[in-house]
């Protein structure tokens, strides 16, 4: 209750503030919780509908939310997407309004709660270990490719910011996915290892040792600790180094703000984000690939190297956003509108 207290005053102060450019996309105002503009309110005939829905996965609960299309019919054909979220982001946000928009072009889309986080279940809260975000985007291609109407010949993975980190991996050994694409990409990995663009490299040895006792801690029974939980003020906001994390702290935590929602993680995921990396045999990757990422995004370093890594594939293309920056790429209209263009190419061509 404490935390959703926090969220709605939040958003509120972001409403009356206007940070940003940003229009707050108020959550409490949607029937599903949708956080993004243009969100569906209800269910219209003849329109892209959703369709909230639970599955379990390794003895977990994991919430989604399935998309058909217009004038959907199951016992039709369809392409189908599966959507990844960002880290620390819900389906409710940026994955739910691409996978929205790719359901208004003809295409049933899943996005998912990872597990341990959103509303999905798991104890303790906001693991985040690479292995299980994998396994997530493994069990919504399970679970759609069994939905009536999809053909599973035709499946495409769409993985953002952390979540396209993930889709590489996922890609490179299930070959159900026919086309991969990714926007914003963040390698996790790298970041929780290296610092952001590389700027923590004289201190892997000492946060492996705090991420070492913290597991020690759990495994005596002792308190659960956190990474990345930070209550910031807007002058600290503004002087953070990075694009990235000023306007990811107004996405997520004012105008596209969602309960669901937390930058935290066990500090014991960092066992297993130090030691992974999304370009590890990303030669695997044998599929169609597009990245997508923003001329301004000072995360575009991700998308080159792991684009330049990815040997596997003759088919494969970096598709630049002019003018956008990371957090732009999750909802400023032109360039959701030129990424969802770029997509429904990418998909048409190839599923």
């Amino acid at each position: 209750m404490k935390r959703n207290a926090l969220h709605a005053t939040l958003l509120a102060i972001a409403i009356g503030l206007g940070v940003g450019k940003a229009q707050a996309a108020d959550y409490r105002e949607n029937p599903y919780t949708l956080a993004y503009e243009g969100a569906i309110t209800g269910n219209v005939a003849g329109e892209v509908n959703i369709h909230p829905v639970s599955y379990t996965l390794n003895g977990l609960r994991i919430a989604a939310n399935v998309y058909t299309p217009p004038n959907y019919a199951p016992g039709s054909k369809y392409p189908a997407v599966v959507v990844a979220h960002p880290n620390g982001g819900v389906k409710e946000q940026v994955a739910g309004l691409y996978a929205q928009r790719l359901a208004a072009e003809g295409y049933i889309t899943i996005t998912a709660d990872a597990a341990y986080q959103g509303a999905s279940g798991g104890q303790p809260r906001n693991v985040d270990k690479p292995a299980f975000r994998i396994e997530d985007i493994l069990g919504m291609a399970d679970y759609i490719t069994r939905y009536p109407g999809v053909d599973t010949t035709r499946l495409g993975l769409l993985g953002i910011c952390g979540g396209g980190g993930y889709s590489l991996s996922a890609a490179q050994t299930d070959k159900r996915f026919r086309a991969v694409a990714t926007i914003s990409m963040f390698n996790s990995g790298r970041v929780r290892r290296n610092g952001y663009v590389d700027s923590q490299l004289q201190t892997i040895q000492q946060r492996l040792q705090q991420a070492s006792a913290a597991r020690a801690q759990e495994a005596a029974g002792g308190q659960v600790l956190y990474s990345g939980d930070a209550n910031l003020t807007d002058e600290q906001i503004a002087s953070l180094p990075f694009d990235l994390y000023r306007q990811g702290y107004e996405y997520y935590w004012k105008t596209h703000a969602h309960p669901g929602s937390t930058f935290k993680y066990t500090t014991s995921s960092l066992l297993d984000l130090m030691r992974w990396d999304a370009t590890d045999q990303i030669e695997l990757i044998d599929q169609p690939l597009l990245m997508i990422a923003g001329s301004k995004a000072d995360s575009r370093y991700m998308t080159e190297d792991a684009f330049a890594k990815a040997t596997g594939t003759k088919d494969k293309e970096l598709f630049t956003l002019e003018g956008a920056t990371h957090i732009e790429t999750y909802w400023v209209p032109r360039h959701v509108d030129a990424a969802v263009a770029k997509l429904t190419t990418f998909y048409g061509r190839t599923l």
